[in-house]
């Protein structure tokens, strides 16, 4: 059966996300955004619990008489976070925070959970909720420590599996995309130290070349890398700052490289850090200098289970139509539901945020927006799943 919205939900979901496009937090400092759901919920008959960094909540949804297991919970999640851009954009609500703006569509996420925390709570006053869902609004997904903070409060206790979305500005309006396996990458950030004797750029026999070294390890670490693992784990050491010395006829003592390693296979993200020191080590020891890095472990690979997926499929034809339902891409972004699913079967969703005829502008840019049509997609589609009836496709 299909959901049932009521058009004011939808309306005050696009006020509430208009609301949060104009004034974004930054991880960890989502203090007005949590207030905002929780004072939502709380006006609903729910009673949300604001977790204990202060930012971020869980709300529990536990109809009376439903049936109890051990891993009986359904998580439905989103984020709170802004990203530290500035907003370009020329629309009513853009942000009123200078160089910070909802760019990832997390303003977005978070209107589609609070909208769909209505219409289950209107379900759970009417005894019409068949199993307990939990509600997950958690802080810092862009600082990729938030869902880990979540799980350490309890996010994840008594919970059988976990579902989010995440706009796609490459899927129209009205479309979901589903993936089995990896859909996301792992992110780590890397640093890599090189230091010397320094000299002068005249008598460079007379010493190590330090930049010459650097270069030699930012072109060929990230081949030598890639060709060490399976290429179906799609890895990717990428640089994206390259600094070393001040004048032109010195040879300097220091310089740095700093970049991402990304991939697709959790085996692969295990073994990478130790593989990588190693490489470096080795090049700048032919070079007569000597190396330090420092890899600061993201997220891992976000995994969809393929009987959550497959039960979604089911679920989402069923309430969006068998066309609207998509395979989607994989994608080397970092997204840190991965620790969600890493710890319970689940599956994360692309919400399509494009409009009819709109370009499709990137996650992360200053210029990043969305259709709003997504917001009534995306509550359907959250409702879909925490109430399908058992035999329709829903994960007991």
């Amino acid at each position: 059966m299909s959901v049932r919205l009521d058009p004011r939900i939808t309306h005050g979901m696009r006020n509430v996300r208009r609301d949060l496009h104009a004034h974004p937090e930054l991880s960890g400092a989502e203090f007005r955004t949590t207030a905002l759901v929780a004072d939502r919920l709380a006006a609903a008959g729910l009673a949300p619990k604001v977790l204990p960094g202060g930012t971020g909540l869980v709300c529990d949804l536990a109809p009376a008489g439903a049936a109890a297991g051990e891993r009986a919970v359904t998580v439905l999640r989103a984020d709170l976070d802004a990203l530290p851009l500035p907003d370009v954009k020329d629309v009513p609500y853009r942000s009123t925070v200078p160089d910070t703006c909802h760019a990832c569509g997390h303003d977005l996420h978070t209107a589609v959970l609070l909208g769909a925390g209505l219409v289950l709570a209107e379900e759970l006053a009417a005894g019409a909720l068949l199993r307990p869902v939990r509600l997950v609004f958690q802080p810092a997904e862009e600082a990729m420590w938030g869902a880990r903070a979540a799980i350490e409060a309890g996010a994840l206790d008594g919970v059988g599996r976990a579902v989010a979305l995440h706009a796609d500005p490459r899927l129209d309006v009205g479309r979901v995309g589903l993936r089995a396996g990896a859909i996301t990458g792992a992110a780590d950030f890397v640093l890599v130290r090189l230091t010397g004797p320094g000299g002068h750029t005249a008598r460079p026999h007379l010493t190590a070349d330090l930049v010459h070294a650097l270069g030699v390890v930012a072109t060929q670490t990230p081949a030598l890398l890639a060709r060490r693992f399976d290429p179906r784990a799609g890895l990717r050491l990428v640089w994206g700052r390259v600094a070393a010395g001040s004048a032109a006829n010195a040879i300097p003592a220091a310089g740095e490289l700093a970049g991402t390693v990304r991939c697709l296979d959790t085996a692969t993200w295990d073994a990478a850090p130790d593989l990588l020191t190693g490489i470096v080590t080795a090049l700048a020891e032919q070079h007569g200098v000597t190396a330090e890095v420092e890899v600061t472990r993201g997220v891992p690979p976000c995994v969809n289970d393929a009987d959550v997926v497959a039960d979604l499929e089911s679920v989402l034809a069923a309430e969006l139509g068998a066309d609207a339902v998509l395979a989607t891409e994989q994608s080397l972004g970092g997204e840190d539901f991965a620790w969600f699913t890493r710890a319970v079967p689940g599956a994360l969703v692309r919400l399509g945020t494009r409009g009819p005829g709109a370009p499709a502008t990137d996650l992360h840019t200053s210029t990043f927006d969305v259709d709003e049509g997504a917001l009534e997609v995306g509550i359907r589609t959250l409702v879909a799943v925490a109430t399908a009836p058992p035999g329709s496709g829903a994960t007991a």
